[in-house]
C-alpha cells in the first residue's frame, strides 16, 4: 500500500490498525502519526514511522491522502480546528471516535469536506474486528476503497447508506464483545453452580466460546444449522436451548432488550 496517512492519535485501537496496515505492506515512510512525545518516539523506533507531537512538525509538501482521528471523542473538539487546512479533495477524513457524527466533523471541516464516520470493536486489536462505516456525499470511490482497504486490516468491513443507523451498529457489533465476555462469565458461574471447580469452569467457559466463535467463522454454514447440528432431539443441549430459546423471557428477548438499551444510549450520547 502506498497510502499517505496522518494518523491523530495511536493509543489501543489507533495502535493495533498501525501494525495491521505495516504487516500488510503499508510503507511506513508514507505514514505520520501525532502522539505525545515519549510515544511518538518509540513508534519512529519500534515501527519505522514518523512520529509528531503536533500538526505543524508534518513536512508542507507531505500532502496525507487519509487522516485517520483514533483519539477520544472529547478530545476531537479541542484539536478539530486544526486540521482545517488539510481538507482538500483528494484528503478524506476517517473518524474512529464513538459517538461523532459526520455532522460535527462538517461543522468545522466545512461542509464539502470528504468525511468517512466508522465503527470498529475491539477485536480490531487482534485483527478480529468488525467495522461499519458511513460516507458523506464528497468521499470519492477511490477514497471509499482506500478506507475499506485500511480497515480491513484489522477485520471485516460493512457499509451503510444511512447514517442513523450507526446507533444500531454501536449496540451491536460496537458493545457486542461485552455481551460476549458476560456469556463467558455467565457460563462459568453456572458450572460452579453445577459442581465444577472456578478455575476449572471458566476454563470450559471460555474455550467452548473461542471454539464456537472459530467454528462459526470457518464454516460454510449459517450461525442456525451449526446451532441444529449440536443438537440432538431429546437431548441434553435440546434442553438447554428450551430455557434459553424461550419465546418471553429467552436468550432473544434479552438481546433485544439489550440492544435497544445500548441504542438509545448511543443516540443519548451523540447529542
Amino acid at each position: 500500500m502506498k497510502t499517505r496517512l496522518l494518523l491523530v492519535g495511536c493509543g489501543k485501537m489507533g495502535g493495533a490498525m498501525l501494525e495491521g496496515w505495516l504487516a500488510r505492506g503499508l510503507n511506513s515512510d508514507n505514514v505520520y502519526v501525532i502522539e505525545q512525545a515519549d510515544t511518538a518516539e518509540n513508534l519512529e523506533t519500534r515501527l519505522g514511522v514518523h512520529g509528531l507531537t503536533d500538526l505543524s512538525e508534518m513536512p508542507e509538501n507531505f500532502v496525507p491522502q487519509v487522516v485517520l482521528f483514533a483519539v477520544k471523542p472529547q478530545v476531537l473538539p479541542d484539536i478539530l480546528e486544526l486540521y482545517k487546512p488539510l481538507v482538500r479533495a483528494e484528503t478524506v477524513f476517517l473518524s474512529v471516535a464513538a459517538g461523532r457524527t459526520t455532522s460535527f466533523f462538517a461543522k468545522t471541516l466545512g461542509d464539502t469536506a470528504r468525511i468517512v464516520r466508522a465503527m470498529p470493536n475491539t477485536p480490531a486489536s487482534v485483527s478480529r474486528g468488525m467495522t461499519v462505516m458511513f460516507p458523506t456525499d464528497y468521499v470519492s470511490t477511490a477514497q471509499r476503497d482506500m478506507c475499506e482497504t485500511l480497515l480491513q486490516a484489522v477485520g471485516e468491513v460493512s457499509w451503510l447508506d444511512d447514517e442513523s443507523l450507526m446507533d444500531a451498529v454501536t449496540a451491536v457489533s460496537g458493545s457486542g464483545p461485552a455481551y460476549v465476555f458476560h456469556m463467558v462469565e455467565a457460563l462459568a458461574q453456572a458450572g460452579v453452580n453445577a459442581g465444577l471447580p472456578e478455575e476449572q469452569a471458566m476454563l470450559l467457559a471460555r474455550q467452548t466460546i473461542v471454539g464456537a466463535g472459530f467454528l462459526l467463522d470457518q464454516s460454510p454454514e449459517t450461525a442456525e444449522t451449526l446451532r441444529k447440528n449440536v443438537t440432538s432431539p431429546g437431548g441434553t443441549t435440546a434442553a438447554a436451548l428450551n430455557v434459553l430459546m424461550d419465546p418471553q423471557n429467552g436468550l432473544t428477548e434479552l438481546m433485544t432488550k439489550a440492544v435497544e438499551a445500548a441504542r438509545k444510549r448511543s443516540v443519548e450520547l451523540a447529542g
